[in-house]
């Protein structure tokens, strides 16, 4: 029987109604965590939620203006929801550039400032950025998400030194490609910038870096957000945790 450490805890997961958002959920509620799913997709969040016993939060998080004065009261937050674009620099849509950064680096700020005051009030309290291994390197033609990533560890230390007094820890995960939606929807892009078939992009792009040759599964990097958010991780703030296959360690 999963033990039930987080019984009583309220966890808030962005983008949470697929990929690694989805799987986090499911590692939460297992443990008798209340799950909030936060998603665009109305439809799949409320599914999400029916089958956790949680409840579905229907946003637009990169319409930050609306999460100005939010208040939440959560004992955990996940924030996994983001998107991709590729394309060179001096093709790059500068409103794309700006949805990326309002999306994954402004909102999680917004929903951390809106977390921590309960979390201080309780003196415990678990926040998980999803990073990637693009918040510690770069690649060609992602000029926003490696932006956004970069920022995430940022606000992730940030955090974590001014939360250790509370109680509250704060850390990234940082994958390489997952097998996610958001990842099969960037073969075609990439395929076309780095003018190579389709077929050939996870072998030849994805899995390039890395020494073990695979994508990661979401479910992976859920079991070290189930470990980051537990009491036997208190410890730990401040770190970037890579499970990238070795890409990182070039």
């Amino acid at each position: 029987m999963i033990e039930q450490d987080l019984a009583g805890k309220r966890a808030l997961v962005t983008g949470g109604a697929s990929g690694i958002g989805l799987a986090c959920a499911q590692e939460f509620a297992a443990r008798g965590a209340h799950v909030i799913i936060a998603d665009f997709n109305a439809e799949a969040a409320n599914a999400a939620a029916a089958e956790l016993g949680g409840e579905a939060w229907v946003a637009d998080l990169a319409d930050t203006a609306a999460l100005d004065t939010l208040e939440l009261d959560i004992d955990i937050l996940v924030n996994n929801a983001g998107i991709q674009r590729v394309s060179p620099i001096e093709d790059f849509d500068p409103d794309a550039f700006r949805l990326i950064l309002r999306l994954m680096l402004e909102s999680p700020f917004l929903l951390i400032r809106a977390a921590l005051p309960k979390m201080y009030e309780r003196g415990w309290g678990r926040i998980v950025n999803i990073s990637s291994a693009h918040g510690l390197r770069a690649s060609a033609y992602k000029s926003a998400y490696v932006s956004a990533k970069h920022g995430l560890e940022g606000l992730s230390k940030v955090t974590a030194l001014e939360g250790g007094a509370h109680g509250v820890t704060s850390n990234c995960i940082n994958p390489a490609y997952v097998r996610t939606p958001l990842v099969e929807k960037q073969i075609t892009d990439q395929a076309k910038v780095h003018g190579i078939p389709e077929s050939e992009v996870v072998e030849k792009i994805m899995l390039t870096e890395t020494a073990v040759k695979r994508l990661v599964e979401a479910d992976e990097v859920a079991s070290l957000a189930g470990w980051l958010v537990s009491d036997k991780a208190g410890m730990v703030t401040g770190a970037s945790y890579t499970m990238d296959g070795g890409w990182t360690a070039r």
